[in-house]
């Protein structure tokens, strides 16, 4: 009976643990899923911004307003302020760059987007962050900035877009222009082409 009672003890106590154990996929779905369902918001927050250069961190706090389909308020106790009012993005840090207000248009070519910013799931990945605008009314990529680990920063534009078009497999074929002289990479980087 002692036995019987330790394994269900162990087993009440265990269970909890793993009944929560879920996938970060499946916990970032939920909260998607949470935030889609809400037409507003408001949120308190508190910011600590930390340079490693110099080792200081600052702490501020402020108020979070959002409003569907595309109206955000950030309003920070210092006085600054980052406003979305639906076509453009306002940004005021008086705390910082005093005097100066940056407009950023929330479209890309006259298409509204939204931006996302990714960074990679592993080290080696290439790059170390993107931003993508992707189209409200297609879901199609229209813009994209990418930072490479060693620094080289690329700014993409599409400027036009074409949904499906007929594509022949000749124009994936490639020729050699006479004369050019052909690096084969696959026995450098140990993969067969």
């Amino acid at each position: 009976m002692k036995k019987l009672t330790t394994l269900a003890a162990i087993g009440f106590a265990v269970l909890p643990i793993s009944a929560r154990a879920q996938s970060a996929d499946a916990i970032i779905d939920r909260a998607v899923a949470a935030y889609a369902r809400l037409n507003s918001m408001r949120a308190e927050f508190t910011q600590t911004l930390t340079n490693p250069l110099t080792g200081n961190s600052q702490t501020t706090s402020g108020v979070i307003l959002r409003k569907k389909p595309n109206l955000l308020s950030i309003t920070f106790e210092s006085g600054d302020r980052v406003a979305a009012d639906g076509s453009t993005l306002w940004v005021f840090l008086p705390s910082s760059v005093p005097g100066q207000v940056m407009r950023m248009p929330a479209n890309v070519s006259g298409r509204a987007t939204h931006a996302v910013t990714l960074v990679p799931k592993r080290a080696n990945a290439g790059f170390t962050s993107a931003k993508v605008w992707i189209d409200d009314a297609d879901s199609s990529i229209r813009q994209f900035d990418v930072e490479s680990a060693n620094g080289l920063k690329r700014h993409v534009v599409i400027t036009s877009f074409t949904p499906n078009p007929e594509l022949s497999k000749s124009t994936f074929r490639f020729a050699v222009p006479k004369g050019a002289k052909i690096v084969d990479q696959s026995q450098m980087s140990g993969v067969a082409y």
